[in-house]
């Protein structure tokens, strides 16, 4: 088990005298070097699908702390927007989505070939990282369950 990610580890069944760290929002407001990168993207879409930025935003919780798992800087969201659906995100409110409630027809949505298009740069973040961060911390990455995404859709 030498060398082998502490979160993993854990998961697998074995205990440390130190639990893994990670935190939700690990990326965030509170990192001002966020901040200013988020500003270079223009919005926070672009941030997501900017695979040398998402990759930056990444990596900068990593710097500060002694985290056990970095968390890929993506959204839930990017799933229906790949699909389709029309996803902004308005300052001080957060996410706004289209409704299917109000005109999307599910005949709209993308074929898969376009679906992976649209989330061709959070693949090459992913890749990026591969390389970037050291062995022993471990990638996390998050979706939304079907009836989240539903429910936001």
């Amino acid at each position: 088990m030498i060398g082998q990610k502490k979160l993993i580890k854990t998961l697998n069944g074995y205990s440390s005298a130190i639990p893994p760290i990670w935190l939700m929002r690990q990326a965030g407001r509170y990192l001002p070097e966020y901040r200013k990168t988020r500003s270079k993207a223009g919005g926070f879409l672009d941030l997501c699908y900017n695979s040398d930025l998402s990759t930056e935003v990444t990596l900068q919780p990593l710097r500060r702390f002694e985290l056990d798992a970095a968390i890929l800087f993506a959204d839930i969201l990017l799933v229906p927007h790949a699909l389709g659906m029309k996803v902004w995100f308005e300052e001080g409110e957060g996410p706004k989505l289209e409704s299917l409630m109000n005109g999307f027809k599910l005949s709209n949505l993308k074929n898969p070939q376009e679906i992976h298009g649209k989330l061709s740069p959070v693949y090459q973040t992913v890749k990026n990282l591969s390389g970037e961060i050291s062995k022993t911390t471990a990638l996390i990455g998050f979706a939304g369950a079907p009836w989240t995404v539903a429910t936001y859709m």
